[in-house]
């Protein structure tokens, strides 16, 4: 995917790394990296790999196989791996989990019931009325979130989930909660377990078209920095919901270590957690990473050795946006396969770097293979200035059906 790219590029960017392998990977990561046609959730083949080639450490990206325990299993046969156990990915891979996890720890979230019955959840949402959110308990890859503005709405939702199985057994329950009114912020962290270093914040464009309109995607676009967490509402992120959710973990036993992503809303000046992932955001990751100006390597390094503590992470002080460029149809049915033109066009722009996400080569051409297709990002002296240069640069890139969102940080710069 496109977080994948650029974590390849970020470690490409060190001169002490001799070489990096990505499974399965994509035409732009292929530029970097050795791709091998290793399915993600094939570990076994996965572990053979790391022994054979005497890797010294792995990055997981994607969720799918923290939450089938990659971690564990690369830490019993000695090999170095960053992300966070099985038990400890159930913060993502268990939206009721979590939920339990924070009402338990006094972190602050909506409130919330959790339903393996359609009928029951059918009856809580006749007596609780609307605006209410939905969620598939399990994992669906960004889409088994509902904002229901109506009961008709939220009945939609739990048919789609619980009955027409959209998300398998990711809709075996699902959890009704509060709708909360603010401004959404993506806010991700570095921890080795018991030292926390806060990334650049960011904020996620999840509806698939303009004004957040249509259905909920993997992910539309994203910035940073997000003017709605300043200095103090760092602070009190990292104090009221960071802290505490890392402390919590180590205390039932869980060392985590990775990335712990919040995605919060800030309401009347508080942050409350919508969600937790126990991975790096997409696309958030593509805006983030382009402004780290510490080596991504070191941070790796850290974070497996445990010393965080000892490593002054820095970042640029400009802005960056990523647009993403998908299929048309996308976040429902799309054509896979089409021609990608205008890409060596952005390779001679400044500040200005394409993350492919479902794209392969295919006749000696690239070629699109999934909804999301690639982003564009682009780095600036501040926001506005970052979407100007993007939005020029991703005007180069077509293939058929392609679309993309026209407002991706407008409200930032608008305020």
């Amino acid at each position: 995917g496109g977080r994948e790219h650029a974590i390849v590029w970020a470690l490409s960017k060190s001169k002490r790394v001799d070489k990096i392998y990505c499974c399965p990977g994509n035409a732009g990561i292929s530029e970097l990296a050795e791709c091998l046609n290793i399915d993600m959730d094939n570990v076994k083949a996965l572990v053979d790999l790391a022994r054979y080639e005497w890797i010294d450490y792995t990055v997981v990206g994607p969720e799918v196989p923290l939450v089938a325990g990659i971690v564990d299993q690369f830490e019993r046969e000695g090999l170095k791996i960053i992300g966070p156990t099985k038990q400890a990915a159930r913060l993502e891979g268990s939206k009721a989990f979590a939920k339990d996890f924070m009402k338990s720890n006094n972190i602050p979230t909506a409130n919330y019931r959790v339903f393996s019955s359609y009928i029951h959840a059918e009856e809580h949402i006749k007596l609780m009325g609307a605006p209410v959110v939905i969620k598939a308990d399990g994992l669906a890859a960004g889409k088994g979130v509902f904002v229901a503005e109506s009961v008709e709405e939220a009945n939609d939702a739990i048919r789609l989930i619980m009955k027409e199985r959209a998300f398998g057994d990711a809709g075996n329950r699902v959890v009704i909660e509060d709708c909360l009114r603010g401004e959404e912020a993506s806010f991700m962290v570095f921890t080795d377990g018991t030292h926390i270093v806060p990334m650049a914040s960011s904020q996620d464009h999840k509806r698939a078209f303009d004004l957040d309109g249509g259905p909920n995607t993997g992910g539309m676009g994203a910035y940073t920095p997000a003017p709605v967490i300043d200095e103090e509402m760092e602070k009190i992120i990292m104090k009221r919901i960071i802290v505490p959710t890392i402390a919590a973990l180590r205390k039932d036993g869980m060392v985590y270590k990775g990335v712990l992503y919040a995605g919060l809303m800030i309401k009347d000046g508080n942050p409350y957690v919508l969600e937790y992932n126990c991975r790096m955001g997409d696309p958030e990751t593509q805006a983030v990473l382009v402004n780290l100006e510490t080596e991504f390597l070191d941070v790796i390094m850290a974070i497996n050795d445990g010393s965080l503590d000892r490593l002054n992470v820095k970042w640029h002080l400009g802005a960056a946006i990523t647009v993403v460029a998908a299929s048309g149809g996308y976040p429902g049915k799309f054509t896979k396969g089409m021609p990608i033109s205008g890409l060596e066009k952005i390779k001679e722009l400044d500040n200005v770097y394409v993350f492919h996400s479902g794209t392969a080569y295919e006749n000696e051409q690239i070629v699109t293979t999934s909804g999301r297709v690639l982003a564009v990002t682009a780095m600036g002296t501040n926001l506005k200035q970052a979407a100007e240069t993007a939005y020029n640069a991703i005007g180069n890139i077509s293939f058929e059906g392609m679309f993309y969102r026209k407002d991706i940080g407008k409200k930032a710069f608008w305020r």
